[in-house]
């Protein structure tokens, strides 16, 4: 039986104050102990964290969800290996996730079809539609779009807030750093290379001379790419499963979220918090940090230079 860390955040002081005294007494319950809680930071959120023995984490995770309910609180219950030092991999979703658009449809904006295809978009994340079925109407929308309408939708391109902390303070850590998206790599490898992304993954879209065909070119990323993506990468880098992080907003992501050590809902639609590990609600993607168990005083939450 492992020890596992309880990290929980809120804006709500006087919310993590009170979940915090549930969580002792859930823990307790079920035959666990808390250790001395920590601070982690106390602004612009609250979070702290505990470690917690003598319980399964799965147990831990079912009885906890309740008390995050309760207090409208975010709560992650994590293996504590996790957060030994030594080499993790933390995976992102790309749209709506790293970034706060989704790419599709700022391609679509050019074709003057972003309404329909935001439609669609809206029905996959939320798990009604097949994503590889949605993903071959949505690229049938841009037929005829010039190559050069890469290079205008990176510049509109941006960044979820604290996405840069994030990824330099996980890396500081000893975290590979990987993002995997139904997007599309047109967009997403020079954008991964500019913020120091290690690995990156995505559907590619298919040009012949100069011209959106409406169709991808090679295997489409959909949830179970994204797992195997996970597993591919940890693999290659020796890196065992329960030292992964996963972070997503979609029904696209949920394998890969499943498949983490700690699957990270962030900002996400409902389907998607229910069934991940854990759910972030917050404005800062670098919130993540805190459910990994990292103090503010190695970092800062950063969303003015993103």
């Amino acid at each position: 039986m492992t020890a596992a860390l309880v990290v929980v955040l809120a804006a709500d002081r006087a919310a993590v104050e009170a979940a915090r005294a549930d969580v002792r007494r859930v823990v307790a319950s079920v035959g666990g102990v808390t250790d001395a809680w920590a601070n982690l930071t106390d602004r612009p959120l609250t979070a702290v964290s505990t470690r917690v023995t003598g319980t399964e984490i799965g147990a831990l995770r079912a009885v906890l969800a309740q008390v995050a309910a309760d207090h409208d609180v975010d709560l992650a219950v994590t293996d504590a290996a996790l957060h030994e030092p030594g080499p993790g991999l933390l995976i992102m979703d790309v749209d709506s996730t790293l970034i706060q658009q989704e790419v599709i449809e700022l391609l679509a904006a050019h074709a003057g079809r972003e309404r329909e295809v935001a439609a669609v978009t809206e029905r996959a994340m939320r798990g009604e539609l097949d994503f590889a079925e949605s993903l071959t109407q949505r690229v049938a929308a841009l037929v005829g779009l010039p190559q050069t309408v890469f290079e205008q939708v990176r510049r509109q391109v941006e960044l979820s807030p604290g996405a840069r902390n994030l990824i330099a303070t996980a890396k500081e850590h000893g975290f590979t750093v990987a993002v995997v998206s139904g997007g599309f790599i047109e967009i997403v490898g020079p954008l991964a290379a500019e913020l120091g992304i290690d690995h990156a993954r995505a559907n590619a879209l298919e040009v012949r001379d100069g011209v959106l065909t409406g169709r991808t070119s090679g295997p489409i990323i959909d949830r179970a790419a994204k797992a195997a993506t996970l597993r591919d990468i940890a693999a290659s880098l020796g890196i065992p499963l329960e030292r992964t992080v996963a972070v997503g907003d979609g029904a696209n992501d949920l394998d890969m979220l499943a498949t983490a050590g700690l699957g990270i809902a962030y900002n996400a639609k409902p389907i998607v918090r229910e069934q991940a590990h854990a759910a972030l609600n917050q404005p800062h993607l670098d919130s993540v940090l805190f459910m990994l168990g990292l103090a503010a005083d190695r970092h800062s939450l950063d969303s003015v230079h993103d």
